[in-house]
Parts: structure tokens; C-alpha cells; sequence
């Protein structure tokens, strides 16, 4: 796996592709002098834990034969404060569902990305308490 970083301003706006030559932006805050030009990195740690849970998630309940109709994940992620580095401590998980699905199957599904497959919360692991909780609508 390839990324390339390159500084887009004179201040710390960065843009990074892969070698697939997808793309995306980043940032830092306005006390190191980034312009909210981009998400900030640790930003990116998160929604990365997000994209991955949810791409194991989904793959595993189309396994099980559950039709998700609408998808969506909230996460709250609380790092420690006044100290560098600042390290993710506490990450919620929500889930929200659509769809006439099995909450057994979908516990199950969700269980599964987290203590087996996904990746990224395995990286987390070890620093940080992730916790997690699911909604399913009609």
C-alpha cells in the first residue's frame, strides 16, 4: 500500500493519493494554521474505523441474507486532553439501520467486524475502549 502527500498551501493544507489515484484532503486546526480546508488526521483515524466496521458489516448481513435498505453510523470518539500524543480513549459506535431485519443477525454481524475482521479496530484496540450500539427502522 502506496500514499503520496503532497502540501497544497503555504500553511498545512495536504492533499494525499493512493496508487489508484484516489484523492482527499487534509487539515490541521487554525492553531497550527490550517483553513478547515480538509478533514484533520485524526479525523480521518475515525472515519476510517467507520468505513471499516461498515464495509464488514454490510458484506457480512448480505451473507446472511438481510436486506439493509438505508445505512448510516454516528461515532463519537473522546481523546485525552492536555497531553501530545492525544490518543483516542473512548470510541462510540452507532449504527442505524433500515430494513426488515434480524437484530440477532445484525449483533452478530457487528460483533464479528469488531473482534474479528476489522482491521482498523484492531489498530484501536489497544489504546482505546470502543464501544457500540444499533438502531433498526422499518
Amino acid at each position: 500500500m502506496k500514499i503520496n502527500i503532497k502540501r497544497i498551501n503555504n500553511a498545512v493544507n495536504l492533499e494525499a493519493t493512493n496508487e489508484e489515484g484516489m484523492n482527499l484532503l487534509m487539515d490541521g486546526s487554525a492553531s497550527i494554521g490550517g483553513q478547515n480546508l480538509g478533514m484533520r488526521p485524526m479525523q480521518l483515524l475515525l472515519t476510517s474505523l467507520g468505513g471499516c466496521t461498515s464495509m464488514d458489516v454490510l458484506s457480512i448481513l448480505n451473507k446472511m441474507q438481510q436486506v439493509v435498505e438505508a445505512y448510516e453510523v454516528e461515532m463519537d470518539g473522546q481523546r485525552e486532553e492536555g497531553i501530545d500524543p492525544s490518543l483516542f480513549r473512548n470510541i462510540h459506535i452507532h449504527f442505524k439501520f433500515k430494513g426488515n431485519l434480524d437484530a440477532g443477525k445484525v449483533q452478530r454481524a457487528i460483533d464479528l467486524s469488531m473482534t474479528k475482521y476489522c482491521s482498523v479496530a484492531k489498530t484501536l484496540e489497544p489504546t482505546a475502549k470502543i464501544t457500540s450500539d444499533f438502531e433498526i427502522s422499518a
